[in-house]
């Protein structure tokens, strides 16, 4: 399946979290954005193992990541779908 991006942002919020996020579950991100694809779905959050994501459908770009920790204090905007990984 097509690869995925990660925005700077994404990559120094898995950084800074000290999140790496292993071949298996970048296969299963990039499932669930085809997923989202076929839906018509432009900008998805997306839940997997202890982890949130803003993901680009268009762009296949991880916009931003929340881990389980920071989760409760967010709002999540300017999202149109929600998909499980």
């Amino acid at each position: 399946s097509k690869s995925i991006k990660f925005s700077g942002h994404a990559q120094q919020r898995l950084l800074m979290r000290n999140i790496e996020l292993s071949p298996q579950q970048m296969e299963r991100i990039s499932n669930a954005v085809d997923r989202a694809a076929d839906k018509g779905a432009k900008d998805s959050l997306l839940l997997m193992d202890n982890l949130a994501a803003v993901v680009s459908v268009k762009n296949r770009t991880v916009v931003t990541v929340v881990d389980q920790a920071s989760m409760k204090d967010n709002v999540f905007t300017n999202i149109d779908s929600a998909v499980i990984a």
